[in-house]
């Protein structure tokens, strides 16, 4: 047999072999990865990059001790040690940052008048009055304050400030001269 004949006779039982392979490994592929609260992350090449805080349907969120991103779960793969995921820490953490700061951006860029704020309890505290810049006007029903736009935040239903209504109040009376 020559040197070329062998080669052939090689690669055609590598093709043949092929199907055969695939098919066996089907199965294993098509099994569901395990992704429960507390297992550990790692990207592909055994780097750690977090552990699961929770589950939520098909959506888990991963603590990189620096972030919490929210992956599907049809993202992971398992393998001996545990869960893998196609990116690094580093990675996972840049995404989930610059996906945070475009959420806030646009967040902010939808604050207009007339749009309700509450205090972290969900507490009334008065609407948007007017946006000029980096600074929103805050009307409650005795008084005005000027924020700026880092000072609210996006809560569960709306715009959210670190103050009551009374805390905003008294704020603005403590800076106001006295009339006169």
């Amino acid at each position: 047999m020559t040197l070329r004949a062998a080669f052939l006779a090689t690669a055609l039982m590598t093709i043949a072999a092929g199907p055969a392979v695939a098919q066996e490994a089907a199965p294993a592929a098509a099994a569901k990865v395990n992704v429960t609260q507390g297992a550990s992350v790692s990207d592909a090449k055994g780097g750690a990059v977090g552990t699961i805080a929770s589950v939520n349907g098909d959506v888990a969120v991963i603590d990189t001790g620096a972030v919490k991103a929210s992956v599907p779960t049809s993202a992971f793969a398992q393998s001996d040690k545990g869960l893998l995921i196609g990116m690094t820490k580093a990675e996972l953490e840049a995404a989930a940052k610059g996906a945070s700061q475009q959420q806030q951006e646009q967040f902010l860029a939808s604050l207009a008048p007339g749009v309700a704020v509450t205090d972290q309890s969900g507490g009334a505290v008065g609407t948007i009055e007017a946006i000029e810049g980096d600074m929103v006007t805050i009307a409650t029903p005795n008084a005005k304050a000027k924020l700026p736009k880092n000072a609210i935040a996006q809560g569960p239903n709306g715009p959210v400030i670190g103050m009551t209504q009374a805390q905003l109040e008294a704020a603005v009376k403590s800076t106001t001269p006295p009339a006169g």
